[in-house]
């Protein structure tokens, strides 16, 4: 019998864990891109609002956005553009480790909505989760998929940001309904012999939560709903936030991946203003050169799809090399940020 003192000793082939091996960098190798079909000008959203065409650009730089069809979800439009991004890197759905979806508009708490996707795409033994970031969510995730090919233990991720906006914001909020939009971006994953993304920075300041925030919580079980909550956003407050923290943090991103801008050939923030992009790109001192993404022009804010569809939409039309380094910043209700330097597939 063992006296209490004791210490059993532990086998020498129990001591120790085994571990994947790490690979020395991960690499986007495709893209892809879901947007609906209807294009919603802005004078289909100003009269609700007792606005007009020009009141919304000059406030936003938006001539228009994406409205979902109502077949097109949050899971149906993760699906179609991870398709598209799987297919453009040729690489089979079935050979999918994972699958992390950005998106702050799925309305259900449970069952999360990433398994779906994955199984939609064909991914159907992939582990999946949902990613909660918000407009920021993307980049987060991204930085999720490069740690988790980068360890080892995934081969291969596909990240989507998918938003349905158009069921969370009141379409008579003068501070938000002009500016949302949706539809799904998608980037896969994958391992390389160099870094192809760079260092993650990111953060948060919970104690400014209020500035993006529902207009009220979801009822308690058994409790009558006055009013369905619905995005509201201290317009304000969330510019001065964005226009200090996304050049401080691409600064930082830049810095960690060893480069300047000098070495970039594209910025992509989130799609969020076009105010706070152009502010952001003066405070960068962006050589001419660097293609700045100015996607929310045509497709609104899509929160964590913006950064995906942008990016898209630059290699779409051959705006910027494959093989450029981008700098991506993520930004929004948190209030949170992430930004990376990726090289473009």
């Amino acid at each position: 019998m063992t006296g209490a003192s004791e210490v059993t000793e532990v086998p020498e082939a129990v001591r120790g864990l085994s571990a994947p091996a790490a690979v020395p960098g991960s690499r986007i190798l495709g893209v892809g891109a879901y947007r609906p079909a209807r294009v919603v000008p802005n004078s289909e959203v100003a009269e609700a609002i007792d606005s007009g065409d020009e009141w919304i650009r000059r406030r936003s730089g938006i001539a228009g956005r994406r409205f979902a069809a109502p077949d097109d979800t949050v899971v149906s439009m993760a699906v179609a553009a991870s398709v598209k991004a799987l297919a453009q890197a040729g690489i089979a759905p079935g050979t999918v480790d994972t699958v992390l979806l950005a998106s702050m508009s799925y309305r259900e708490q449970s069952p999360p909505a990433a398994p779906r996707v994955a199984h939609g795409m064909g991914a159907v033994a992939a582990g999946a989760m949902d990613v909660g970031a918000a407009c920021a969510g993307f980049c987060h995730a991204l930085a999720t998929a490069d740690s988790l090919v980068r360890s080892g233990n995934s081969r291969y991720v596909v990240v989507v940001g998918s938003e349905r906006m158009t069921d969370i914001v009141d379409p008579y909020d003068r501070g938000t309904a002009f500016l949302f939009g949706d539809g799904a971006g998608a980037m896969v994953v994958g391992p390389a012999d160099d870094p192809g993304i760079g260092p993650v920075v990111w953060g948060s300041e919970g104690d400014r939560h209020e500035a993006i925030a529902h207009s009220a919580p979801w009822p308690a079980q058994g409790a009558a709903a006055e009013v369905t909550p619905t995005l509201r956003m201290d317009g304000p407050a969330v510019f001065r936030w964005a226009v200090a923290t996304v050049p401080r943090a691409a600064r930082a991103a830049l810095t960690a991946a060893g480069l300047t801008v000098a070495d970039l050939a594209a910025f992509v923030p989130h799609q969020a203003n076009l105010r706070i992009i152009d502010t952001a790109a003066d405070a960068l001192r962006l050589p001419p050169h660097v293609v700045v993404a100015r996607d929310v022009v045509h497709t609104a804010n899509t929160s964590a799809a913006s950064v995906p569809l942008a990016v898209e939409e630059l290699l779409a039309r051959g705006a910027v090399p494959r093989g450029g380094r981008a700098l991506l910043v993520g930004f929004g209700a948190g209030l949170s940020h992430a930004a990376q330097v990726v090289v473009l597939p």
